[in-house]
């Protein structure tokens, strides 16, 4: 396979994808019934509707991975260095899969809100990349099918059980969680002796991220001999009022900072041994959440088979860049998606004028909203 890396994605890079046999358990990957036709009934309740627009401002996607909230941690260190772990690659052909979820919302109707979810599953085997998408699936949300939304989410545990009520701007956001979790799950449950990757950090606790749908994830991974990485783009964690990611950056490729302290004091839990990696030159580190349930030994092994199966550009894994691509939805994709639907279901597309515009003029910002 020819990769070629750069920095500027005018253009699109090649890649092939294969059929390859790690990827026959993840081909018969279903979502759950119940969530499909609650997709296409919500959808019938939109149907002869007008659909407002501003296309002059391109929707902007919400991937998972910012949504979870990123755990206070405490780190108190005397030497960067005494936490220093060089990493050597181990290339013995580990199944190398990624899992990413992302969301859009496409209009506003009279009576709600127009979102549409879409997943990938990434997966490498000798460095030949092979993929799954996901979706997208289109949701009309309004005050009168929320109730049956709020059922699902409580269902799967996305929502407390005494919660009777949720906006309709949160709904997007609990949708697109919900089938991240169910695509993990799959994962999780149908490999064997894989490194899985996800987007985002190994912390849970909040209404958007149950704890027991987390634990039980992981248990299902590590019974199968799975170990599960968690990457997270960004880091709030500062030592002497620096990033931790701005301190390792001195240190050769590729090697791993532990961070110690003691548990947060919060009703959030981290299930995951925090890390910061850097694992190839340029100017990225990550923050990096191993699972707590393996052995810290098994974990940097993991790291390191990682290293050793799977491109890294940037210091990123290649298969979890390739499933954030394949979920986010581009400005054409969110233009065909509001065709499709505008024909498939008869509604007619308007463009909503801009108060802060006509307010404002070229003083207004997006945010004011």
């Amino acid at each position: 396979m020819l990769l070629i890396g750069q920095l500027n994605y005018a253009t699109t890079l090649k890649y092939n994808f294969p059929n390859i046999a790690v990827a026959s358990a993840l081909k018969e990957l279903q979502i759950p019934q119940r969530f499909t036709e609650l997709s296409l009934a919500s959808m019938r309740s939109a149907e002869g509707r007008f659909l407002q627009i501003q296309p002059e401002e391109v929707p902007t996607p919400i991937i998972e991975g910012n949504n979870w909230r990123e755990e206070p941690i405490p780190v108190k260190i005397s030497s960067v260095s005494a936490h220093l772990t060089p990493l050597k690659p181990i290339p013995d052909e580990t199944p190398i899969i990624a899992v990413d979820v992302s969301s859009v919302r496409l209009g506003d109707t009279d009576v709600g809100v127009l979102c549409a979810v879409r997943g990938a599953i990434v997966w490498s085997t000798k460095r030949r990349y092979g993929y799954l998408r996901i979706g997208p699936f289109p949701f009309h949300i309004t005050e009168e099918n929320i109730r049956e939304v709020i059922n699902l989410l409580r269902f799967y545990r996305f929502v407390p059980s005494e919660s009777s009520s949720l906006r309709l701007e949160d709904v997007q956001v609990r949708l697109c969680n919900l089938v991240e979790r169910w695509l993990q799950m799959s994962v999780c449950s149908s490999s064997y002796g894989s490194v899985i990757l996800w987007d985002g950090s190994l912390t849970a606790g909040t209404v958007d991220n149950p704890l027991t749908v987390l634990r039980g994830i992981l248990e299902e991974a590590r019974n199968r001999l799975n170990t599960v990485l968690a990457f997270s783009k960004v880091t709030s964690i500062r030592v002497l009022g620096r990033r931790i990611t701005d301190l390792v950056l001195k240190y050769p490729p590729p090697c791993l900072f532990r961070l110690d302290g003691p548990p947060p004091s919060t009703s959030l839990r981290l299930l995951g041994n925090v890390y910061i990696a850097r694992l190839a030159g340029g100017f990225s580190a990550f923050r990096l959440d191993v699972d707590k349930g393996v052995q810290e030994e098994e974990g940097i092994r993991a790291l390191q088979r990682l290293l050793g199966n799977d491109v890294l550009y940037q210091g990123y894994p290649e298969t979890l860049r390739l499933a954030h691509i394949l979920s986010t939805f581009t400005a054409s994709e969110v233009i065909g998606i509001q065709r499709f639907v505008a024909q498939r279901y008869d509604l007619r597309i308007v463009v909503r004028p801009s108060v802060r515009k006509t307010l404002f003029g070229p003083f207004g910002t997006r945010f004011e909203d």
